[in-house]
């Protein structure tokens, strides 16, 4: 990486000149246009820490995403993107300006920007990760985040050192693996750089001292190694174009740090060589290797077996001039447009290939959605961050069908794994797999390379115990989602064989008790949408068969009447063995419910409220909506039971600086689960509204009290109080 590009702020007249090489419609340029004199004005006076006008960071952002060749909403969304929270700008404002697709991108990036890592705990990444990819539904937003780092991190200088580690860790953390998933190799690879050197200072420069000790030698043999290929791929009337580099720091840094003394490091040397056409790649190859010695197992042809993310090259080791050694990758100009830029390529490409190009797309932000919900149960925070971190920063391997094509799977993925990555169709029905010609058991964990095939059967289903070792979240979220539609299926047959032994046992007929009318007034009584919607309920326990009779025939007690009944002059049996979470005085065979309302959590005084066709619904004690009724009955908390609930609480702050992560770190140090955040901007200060997931009131108590110690706290409290 050079040092010293990016030095002096590109202009916008030199942008504008970049933007029209790749972006031709009059009607997109004026957009740009109009977003960079949007920005100018809502930024004038302003000045960044590094003393530069505010503006060039924008049009930094902008000149990055240029090199990605991205689109013209991208270019002004990147010109926009500080206007909302370093400015008096407002979403509607833009949304007026620009209209909602804009406006839209820059209210995700504005949301993202206002989170940071505020310690070294993974499960603080875990929260940044989620909520990043939560809000960027739009990979543009991605694109914008990542090159909104990558400048920062060129002008880090101007932080102090603690600010630097702090964002550096972050970066390492948080972006570069998502710059990896989407494949923008350029980005992420100087991000790379730029985190070590800030990160572990001493190892960068002493590997930079290192470089630059020999860099005179090291130069002088690229420049002959290069001249000797360009000289063979003349002499053959090839095409070509070779650039020769000094692997990068961070690239470095990962072999010694893997054991590897630096003298022992023989591959310092890099050449790149870009031709016109696939059959070119492989004849410059040959010639190559016809002229110097490749290394034994060091070959890799990415070309007919791409990966995943579409990269394609071949990749080969040669011993060079005095027996050094040189990485030679051969690719053509497309193949090195998809490899630097991942699937930002798409708009760079958009005649060639780009319907595959938007399938891989969104095959990875697919991915990373599959993560996020699949862990959306996890009350853990630790668990949490664990689990993303498998299979976000976890080594990939790659494995192939019997047809050739490749599949991304994380190390340690199994043969279901790879059958759901498939399809879930296939997934579902796997009862086999064969691993290079060798049957396998379904955990085997499949090696980079392996050639995989699944046996199916018309009628197999998953398997619990596969939960017990699959390795990615669409896996596990597949299995469990079939499962779940399972347990529906078997409930509304169990509710119908119910129904119909009560109806027999009355000696009625079905067509008589449902006509019609009788179906949707039970419908219309119990609020459900359909009969298999009335069965699940039976089969669920929710109703029972001769309640749902009685009401089509109207001379019984309704369900008010019936609980009453049931729990009249009834004391809470604290003797008796306990099913659930909630211990409801009379009887234990009742739907019960948290109220949303006040949602109390364990050791709240709490009450329960008998609502028609709803069973019984568990309020505290003194919440409003159930003064002075007469269907309140005595309800108690199952004390043995490790369940969670989700109540709320109200933070309010002082305004100015974002101090959410403060917040969630709290959060994560005393185990409770922020389930959702919503930020309520006031005159003199800011309110967040929570949704947290915790085991009882004490530890509740003791989270709100080490959120009022906090310096910049002004009040919390429970419920939302909005």
């Amino acid at each position: 990486m050079n040092e010293n590009l990016h030095e002096k702020p590109i202009t916008y007249d030199e942008l504008y000149e970049k933007v029209k090489k790749f972006i031709k419609k009059d009607s997109e340029l004026e957009v740009i246009n109009k977003a960079y004199g949007f920005a100018l004005a809502k930024h004038e006076g302003k000045v960044r820490r590094n003393g530069d006008a505010y503006i060039t960071h924008p049009l930094e952002v902008a000149n990055i995403l240029c090199d990605l060749n991205v689109d013209y909403v991208t270019i002004a969304c990147a010109l926009l993107h500080e206007t909302v929270n370093h400015s008096d700008a407002t979403i509607n404002e833009i949304k007026e300006e620009f209209g909602s697709e804009i406006a839209d991108i820059v209210t995700s990036i504005s949301k993202i920007n206002k989170l940071e890592l505020s310690d070294e705990k993974d499960s603080s990444a875990a929260y940044l990760r989620k909520v990043l990819v939560g809000l960027s539904e739009d990979v543009r937003v991605l694109f914008i985040k990542l090159a909104d780092r990558l400048h920062n991190m060129r002008t880090i200088y101007a932080l102090s050192a603690e600010e630097q580690k702090q964002k550096a860790n972050e970066t390492t953390r948080v972006l570069i693996p998502i710059a990896h998933r989407l494949g923008i190799n350029s980005i992420k690879s100087e991000l790379e750089d730029l985190c070590l050197k800030y990160t572990k200072p001493d190892v960068y420069n002493d590997i930079l001292e290192k470089l630059d000790s020999s860099r005179e030698e090291l130069n002088d043999l690229l420049t002959e190694m290069k001249e000797s290929i360009s000289d063979i791929l003349t002499q053959n009337g090839i095409n070509f174009k070779i650039k020769g580099r000094v692997k990068s720091v961070h690239s470095l840094y990962n072999k010694m740090d893997n054991g590897k003394r630096w003298n022992d490091i023989y591959d310092i040397l890099a050449l790149r060589v870009f031709v016109d056409t696939e059959a070119d790649c492989y004849l410059t190859i040959g010639l190559i290797h016809s002229k110097f010695r490749p290394m034994p197992k060091r070959f890799k042809d990415y070309i007919a077996n791409p990966k995943e993310n579409m990269y394609q090259s071949l990749h080969t080791t040669v011993f060079g001039p005095d027996g050094h050694l040189f990485e030679v990758q051969v690719r053509t100009y497309e193949m090195d447009e998809i490899a630097e830029k991942g699937i930002a390529s798409h708009w760079s490409y958009k005649e060639k290939g780009s319907v595959k190009i938007q399938s891989m797309m969104e095959h990875k932000l697919e991915m990373f959605r599959n993560i996020i919900e699949a862990n959306n149960d996890v009350s853990s925070d630790t668990e949490f961050a664990n689990n993303l971190s498998e299979e976000l920063l976890s080594d990939l391997i790659y494995c192939y069908t019997p047809k050739g094509d490749v599949l991304e799977l994380p190390k340690g993925a199994t043969p279901i794994d790879f059958a759901y990555r498939i399809h879930s169709g296939v997934g579902d029905r796997t009862i086999g797999a064969i691993v290079n010609d060798q049957i396998v058991p379904l955990d085997y964990e499949l090696q980079d390379g392996d050639i995989v095939k699944i046996n199916t059967g018309k009628d197999a289903n998953p398997n619990k115990d596969w939960l017990n070792f699959v390795k990615t979240s669409q896996a596990k979220g597949k299995i469990k989602s079939f499962f779940s539609k399972q347990d529906r299926v078997n409930y509304i047959n169990t509710g119908k064989e119910m129904l119909d032994k009560e109806i027999r046992k009355r000696k009625l007929s079905f067509n008589e008790v449902f006509s019609e009318e009788n179906l949707n007034k039970v419908l219309k009584d119990t609020h459900m949408t359909d009969l298999d919607d009335l069965y699940l309920s039976l089969g669920s326990l929710r109703f029972t068969p001769s309640y749902i009779i009685d009401l089509i025939y109207g001379d019984k007690k309704d369900v008010v009447d019936i609980y009453l009944g049931k729990v009249a002059n009834r004391t809470i049996n604290s003797n008796k063995a306990i099913k659930g979470d909630i211990i409801v005085a009379g009887t234990d065979d009742i739907l019960v419910t948290i109220a949303n309302c006040c949602k109390p959590v364990k050791g709240d005084k709490i009450v329960g409220y008998i609502t028609k066709g709803e069973g019984i619904t568990v309020h505290k004690a003194d919440c409003i909506n159930i003064r002075n009724s007469n269907r309140l009955i005595d309800v108690a908390w199952n004390m043995a039971s490790e369940a969670t609930y989700l109540t709320d609480i109200y933070v309010k702050v002082v305004k100015g600086k974002n101090q959410l992560l403060d917040i969630i770190t709290k959060a994560s140090q005393k185990d409770v689960y922020i389930e959702a955040i919503k930020t309520i901007e006031e005159d003199v200060a800011t309110k967040y509204a929570l949704t947290i997931k915790t085991n009882s009131n004490q530890e509740l108590d003791n989270f709100i009290s080490d959120l009022k110690s906090l310096s910049f706290v002004i009040e919390v409290g429970r419920g939302h109080n909005l």
